[in-house]
């Protein structure tokens, strides 16, 4: 039964995933120190006699991982975009138009993920394709001024979004937690380069 609570966490589709499924791990409980747990999670692993704090600290980022992401899908449905799409709009918005390999980069996605999603955006009038002036073989994106408009009207409500996403957490708890991430990101890449 652990085996498949714990893989249904994990390989469920981000669409499938409900913020109440989180509670069917537990209700959320303090230990001795005020920090949160899932009491339920640590109830599964019990039986088994094994050191849990990894196991558990990195379930409980898996959760919060997909949280934020369901957080973030629905806020964008509400304007009528995806979170990859929002994506997109807030990197044009910042940096102006980039050649869509770029984009990729900073987005951490595909190339072709990311053509799909300007696909979209310039079917919808948000995004424009340009071609790029030094290099004939590159295609830009450029947000067209329906797209400014439209990311000009969110993005401060984003900025609001994710203050209420951290609310209770101090400027050092926020430090530590981005320390944190940034730790298991550079963990991570050491164990991909293997």
């Amino acid at each position: 039964m652990l085996y498949l609570v714990i893989m249904k966490s994990i390989n469920m589709k981000d669409s499938e995933m409900k913020l109440p499924e989180i509670a069917q791990l537990g209700d959320m409980e303090r230990d001795e120190k005020g920090r949160l747990y899932l009491k339920r999670f640590r109830e599964l692993f019990d039986p088994l006699h094994v050191e849990i704090s990894a196991i558990e600290a990195l379930a409980s980022l898996r959760l919060a991982a997909r949280s934020l992401h369901l957080l973030q899908e629905r806020w964008g449905a509400m304007h009528g975009l995806s979170e990859g799409r929002m994506g997109v709009l807030f990197r044009l918005f910042r940096c102006g138009d980039m050649p869509l390999g770029e984009l990729a980069d900073d987005l951490s996605m595909t190339p072709r993920n990311v053509t799909g999603l300007v696909d979209h955006l310039e079917r919808d009038g948000l995004v424009t394709r340009v071609p790029d002036a030094e290099d004939r073989r590159s295609i830009r994106a450029s947000l067209t001024s329906t797209g400014r408009a439209r990311i000009e009207a969110i993005w401060k409500e984003g900025l609001d979004h994710q203050s209420e996403v951290v609310k209770g957490m101090t400027k050092d708890d926020l430090a530590q937690l981005r320390h944190l991430s940034l730790v298991l990101v550079d963990n991570a890449r050491k164990e991909l380069g293997k």
